[in-house]
């Protein structure tokens, strides 16, 4: 689980990402990143009611989640990050297809560590 103190809960840091950051898609999921000055990152997961009842924005915010944190010691420091899934995140997805998608925005948006090796 990624540390409270590390995730974005205020609308205008939503906001704020979402105004002065940069953003990739993906099929199912949109990546917004915008420099911070705390030295780590914060990350922050929505999910619009389009995309489905309670339960599926649940488990579209728990698998988004649980792929953030799998990749998290790779990613570079210093960047607010907001993940949003699009209205054809379905609920029979898995975390890996999740996984791959946040790994390939990640690398599109030049976070991963391992893209400047």
């Amino acid at each position: 689980m990624i540390a409270r103190d590390l995730r974005l809960r205020r609308n205008v840091d939503f906001d704020r990402v979402r105004t002065e950051g940069r953003s990739w898609s993906s099929r199912t999921l949109v990546l917004s990143v915008a420099p911070n000055t705390l030295g780590a990152n914060r990350y922050g997961f929505a999910v619009g009611k389009r995309a489905g009842n309670a339960v599926v924005r649940n488990r579209a915010k728990r698998l988004m989640r649980e792929a953030v944190r799998m990749c998290h010691s790779r990613l570079k420091q210093g960047h607010d990050i907001v993940f949003i899934a699009r209205n054809s995140f379905r609920a029979d997805m898995t975390l890996d297809d999740i996984s791959k998608q946040v790994e390939e925005l990640a690398r599109r948006a030049k976070l991963l560590q391992e893209a400047e090796q």
